[in-house]
């Protein structure tokens, strides 16, 4: 599907041309066009970055073959970006959509194959909008990539809130061994949001560097501080991390803890009982010439011995703090 939007002074003129009618607009040095490509077919995406703007063959094929890394390429007369917008839910986990983006002096060109909320959030203004909307095509694009960084931090909450809820595990005294799973994979998931914001960062920081002609010097504040949003966001998202490895310790600790625990209760239950063993296996060997088994009180003694003993290792065992 295609958008198409026409803007003179910064004001909406004009909306979903024909195909010739967009190359008129083309020809035109005082209008801005925008034009959305929404999951186009192959004739379509042809014919208008072929037919239309002539794009560089290079710039067409990485705006048509899927990529993982966002980029920016500085061609002559436009500037192409990619980026990616992201939705996260704890079952689906992330799920990246690419966004291709031609910007030149008096135009844009959006292209993704799966509806992106920011892109369908500037139409919906573009379209309704009466008054002055955007009096370049550096702003449309600035607005389009400032939904995209606001729709990171749905992501951020609810990555967040896992972390909060497996502090508050950690922290229980009910905590279950399977929990380790579940930590690793919270932490798989703020490595990966990490991931996705960096390279974005860096290709926003070109655009606020100023070195390239297609932004004008007055928007140079605007991608600053959407670089800067960037910047907070994976500070946030190490900040996480570090929280949770901390969590991750806590809980390898407490584990620790409990097993040394336990080991103690069984040494000092094998060391209460050290005595009984070794006088019963003493006289349970049945020599014939042991005194004690002709002894007619050697039940008693040997019971007395038994219990004596025992008695003395319960009081030195508890004097030393080990039940």
């Amino acid at each position: 599907m295609i958008h198409s939007f026409v803007l003179s002074e910064g004001k909406l003129v004009g909306r979903d041309l024909e195909l010739e009618a967009l190359r008129l607009v083309r020809a035109d040095k005082g209008l801005v066009l925008w034009i959305d490509l929404d999951n186009p077919t192959d004739e379509e995406a042809k014919a208008i970055l072929e037919g239309v703007f002539q794009f560089h063959p290079v710039a067409i094929e990485d705006c048509l073959t899927p990529s993982s890394l966002p980029k920016i390429e500085d061609y002559d007369d436009y500037l192409f970006m990619v980026v990616h917008g992201v939705d996260f839910t704890r079952k689906d986990k992330f799920n990246t959509t690419e966004l291709d983006l031609f910007l030149g002096k008096d135009y844009l060109v959006t292209f993704h194959r799966t509806p992106l909320k920011s892109v369908q959030t500037t139409l919906d203004r573009v379209g309704k909008s009466t008054g002055v909307i955007a009096r370049g095509p550096d702003r449309l694009a600035h607005t389009v990539l400032d939904l995209i960084v606001d729709n990171y931090q749905p992501a951020m909450d609810e990555l967040r809130s896992e972390l909060e809820e497996i502090e508050e595990v950690v922290l229980a005294k009910d905590s279950s061994k399977e929990f380790i799973s579940e930590i690793l994979k919270v932490r798989t998931d703020f490595s990966r949001l990490r991931q996705i914001v960096r390279p974005q960062r860096d290709v926003i920081d070109r655009l606020a560097r100023g070195e390239s002609k297609m932004i004008r010097p007055v928007m140079l504040p605007y991608f600053r501080n959407l670089r800067d949003n960037l910047a907070r966001l994976e500070e946030s998202a190490s900040n996480y991390h570090e929280r949770l490895m901390m969590a991750f310790d806590i809980y390898l600790n407490k584990a620790a803890f409990e097993a040394n625990e336990g080991i103690k209760f069984l040494t000092a239950v094998t060391a209460v009982t050290l005595p009984a063993v070794l006088i019963g296996g003493w006289y349970g060997m049945n020599f014939e010439h042991m005194p004690e088994l002709k002894w007619s009180h050697g039940y008693l003694f040997a019971w007395g011995l038994m219990l004596g003993s025992t008695l003395l290792m319960t009081i030195y065992i508890k004097r030393k703090k080990w039940f």
